[in-house]
């Protein structure tokens, strides 16, 4: 018994040896562990018509609508190549933004008739997390922000990492999401989105252009209106280049595409 559990105490050591060696880096806005919770929820979020800020219209038909939507950008390289595709498509998106100073791109964005979202100024999840105070600051300073620079104020919000992220619990406490839920719908008077198809661009630092095209039509085939999760960030090149065949895609099986506003039923993984 005392060999093998000086065995055992011997294969620890030598895991933990292993494991500091390693380099590990996941930068916060790709947490894997999130994503991959969020790629599971997504599949059956509610969705929200409560009265006074979501209405059943007859975008909640039977007509299939698509809404792409993009996270954390703008990004010099990406952004623009993704407005280029919309363009040559002629369809609508919405872009969840953070404060990155691309004022030229977030007016583009606006100007050419897309809806901006606020994603929070930072995305900094020690920071947004911590407080409800914090939170509200850094939502307020991006909204300013963007009124100052395009004329329009959002009035759409999307969490980083999601309404039932996680990992605000190690800054807020378990109950920091549904607090905070709360407070973006009924205190500030935004609308709030997750999303129910995920592309699957955000659980790797950078995806096959292939699995971002399965993953995007194959959850689109399970809704009627799809929410579609993808990102605009600077490492997100085969978002783009996956674009136009889940643009395509998606019109071969009788989507028609829509931006996402204050009026469109919420999507939630945690509801207010």
């Amino acid at each position: 018994m005392k060999r093998l559990l000086w065995s055992l105490i011997g294969l620890t050591g030598f895991s933990l040896i292993i494991s500091f060696m390693l380099p590990i880096y996941v930068p916060a806005q790709y947490d894997s562990a999130i994503l991959k919770t969020n790629e599971r929820n997504s599949r059956n979020a509610p969705v929200s018509n409560q009265a006074g800020k979501t209405v059943t219209t007859a975008k909640a038909g039977d007509q299939k609508i698509a809404y792409l939507t993009f996270d954390d950008g703008p990004s010099a390289n990406n952004t623009p190549r993704i407005l280029d595709i919309l363009k040559k498509y002629n369809i609508k998106a919405t872009f969840f933004v953070n404060g990155n100073g691309k004022k030229k791109i977030y007016k583009r964005i606006v100007n050419e008739g897309h809806v901006i979202g606020n994603h929070t100024y930072t995305h900094n999840y020690k920071y947004i997390y911590s407080s409800v105070s914090s939170f509200k600051k850094d939502v307020d300073k991006l909204s300013d922000y963007l009124e100052e620079i395009t004329g329009k104020r959002p009035e759409i919000f999307r969490f980083p990492g999601g309404s039932n992220n996680t990992v605000s619990r190690k800054y807020g406490g378990r109950t920091m999401m549904k607090t905070l839920c709360w407070v973006i719908y009924n205190d500030m008077d935004y609308q709030y989105f997750d999303w129910n198809v995920s592309s699957g661009d955000a659980i790797t630092y950078r995806a096959k252009k292939d699995f971002i095209i399965r993953s995007a039509l194959n959850g689109a085939k399970r809704t009627k209106h799809a929410i579609i999760l993808m990102h605009d960030a600077a490492p997100k090149t085969t978002t783009v280049e996956a674009l136009p065949e889940i643009i395509r895609g998606l019109e071969s099986m009788g989507f028609k595409f829509d931006v996402l506003t204050k009026d469109t039923p919420g999507v939630h993984f945690v509801m207010p």
